[in-house]
């Protein structure tokens, strides 16, 4: 509940709404709030929730911003008389800049919507869909107002032109200097690399701080791009090999499975201006097990995506899962989640897979879903 604030719904330049449901409860994680009653207005930037009247007089509401929600999922109830259907908004931490809002602190990062009555249209579908289309981040360009008449037309014409070529020329300028830099980098890249090949000097200290200035100012040195290769095979391969280079440490810290999205987003980072596309990035990671890599890419039944240790078995995630599960007696996706410091939806693929190999059973019920050792196993 700390992620909402204290709001208006006035929609917002370019803000629409997508869809509306009445007689809604909030629940801060597991716990009822005083907040019931309502009802929701999903937009394309933000989820309202106030009573209908506040809603159509523009009165004070409470406010959930849509860039705060990871995704949605529509939580089973195990009582099959009760008519209230639930779904979870699993959330990331609120920003320092949040207005005021009902609670200052939560301990839970997901909050619960509670249909009293059931939902008339798909609101986990319209939510994640518009969580993945982030209109918020769209910037509406303002229209120019010309000055009427054949002068202010001119006039507008030849200010436009200015400015054009004052921005080329800048730009222009820009680009000379990082040709410059990226050209003496690879000349020292070259240079050191021979030097290392052939055994025939040291490198330099002048020449080891040049470098790693470089390094910082361009990201890694010669990243794979496909004009360097005369296949789509060397290049997904040569790809796939760095790729792995540069997810390796981050997928042993966090425990030898990363999600295929924060991997693309850490290889991008670290390849500078040599951008890779998502296309490029998912051929290069199927290339892995193919090469012998010391990664490689593994989905699971719900469709989603990660890089794993290839020396990292199924068994050994099981093992490890189930241990935590014994010694705490039980666990939730964002129990897991905090345990082991990696998301909920890679926490709840592991107690998914514990399931599947039978060693875990889960409870689905009104609280959430939780997953127990199985004691079938065990001797009694």
């Amino acid at each position: 509940m700390d992620r909402l604030e204290y709001s208006t719904p006035t929609l917002k330049e370019s803000e629409t709404v997508i869809s509306r449901e009445q007689n809604v409860r909030l629940y801060d994680g597991h716990q009822k709030t005083s907040f019931e009653g309502g009802e929701i207005m999903l937009t394309s930037h933000r989820l309202l929730w106030g009573h209908r009247e506040a809603l159509t007089l523009n009165q004070i509401c409470l406010s959930l911003s849509l860039k705060l929600v990871i995704y949605a999922e529509e939580e089973s109830s195990s009582f099959s008389f009760s008519r209230s259907r639930k779904v979870i908004l699993y959330l990331n931490e609120p920003h320092s800049d949040k207005n005021e809002g009902p609670q200052v602190r939560s301990t839970f990062n997901f909050i619960k919507l509670s249909f009293r009555e059931g939902y008339r249209t798909d609101i986990v579908g319209h939510i994640n869909e518009t969580i993945s289309l982030k209109k918020w981040e769209i910037v509406t360009v303002p229209s120019i107002k010309l000055r009427t008449g054949i002068v202010g037309i001119e006039r507008s014409i030849q200010e436009k032109q200015k400015a054009t070529k004052e921005s080329i020329s800048v730009a222009f300028q820009d680009l000379s200097k990082l040709m410059t830099m990226a050209k003496d980098m690879v000349q020292l890249s070259r240079l050191i690399s021979n030097k290392i090949r052939e055994k025939q000097g040291n490198v330099t200290e002048d020449e080891t701080v040049q470098f790693k200035s470089y390094l910082l100012s361009l990201g890694i040195d010669d990243p794979v791009t496909r004009d360097t290769f005369s296949t789509e095979d060397q290049y997904f391969s040569n790809l796939a090999v760095q790729v792995s280079e540069i997810v390796k440490q981050p997928l042993e810290d966090a425990g030898g499975l990363l999600p295929l999205i924060d991997a693309f987003c850490r290889v991008n980072r670290a390849r500078g201006l040599e951008l890779l596309s998502p296309e490029d990035f998912l051929a290069s990671c199927r290339q892995m097990e193919r090469h012998n890599l010391y990664l490689k890419l593994h989905t699971f039944k719900s469709g989603v995506m990660v890089l794993r240790l290839a020396s990292l078995s199924n068994e050994h995630v099981v093992n490890n899962t189930l241990e935590l599960i014994e010694e705490k007696g039980s666990l939730s996706a964002e129990e897991l989640a905090k345990l082991l410091g990696i998301s909920v939806m890679l926490a709840k693929e592991r107690l998914l897979t514990c399931e599947e190999y039978g060693v875990a059973c889960r409870d689905d019920c009104i609280e959430g879903l939780r997953f127990y050792p199985n004691l079938f196993l065990k001797d009694l």
